[in-house]
């Protein structure tokens, strides 16, 4: 949960925070990663996809007769896309601030982004498979 890298530096930003702890530290990351989730959920429409599916899911698996287990794997693995999704963002944003110009290792780093993406997504369908049908 690290604050935004336009605020750290900034006079009333992060960076005046750092010394916090407790409370105050806890206020503070929160109030940051609800930044991040509104600026993914704004920016990014995969995240806004993804946020949906788990709306639906995530209901859907408490309410299947299986075990809390189970129940408790289905919900990981849909949240556990949002989680990567989120870090592939950051990736891709980052990306972008350093050079919009094609790059072969900026390529690289989006596209292995995107693949992790894809193996979380695999990852639902096999744990929701495997709960449901075994």
């Amino acid at each position: 949960m690290s604050e935004p890298a336009g605020q750290r530096d900034a006079p009333g930003g992060a960076g005046e925070l750092k010394g916090r702890t407790g409370l105050a530290r806890l206020r503070n990351a929160t109030h940051y990663s609800i930044a991040g989730l509104r600026a993914a959920y704004a920016d990014e429409q995969a995240f806004r996809q993804e946020v949906w599916a788990a709306a639906v899911l995530i209901p859907l698996a408490l309410l299947l007769p299986v075990s809390a287990a189970g129940k408790a794997l289905m919900i990981g693995s849909v949240l556990l896309v949002l989680m990567v999704e989120l870090m592939n963002s950051a990736i891709e944003a980052l990306a972008d601030r350093i050079t919009q110009e094609k790059h072969i290792l900026i390529k690289k780093a989006k596209d292995v982004g995107s693949a992790a993406v894809m193996l979380a997504l695999i990852n639902v369908l096999a744990v929701w498979l495997l709960v449901l049908l075994g």
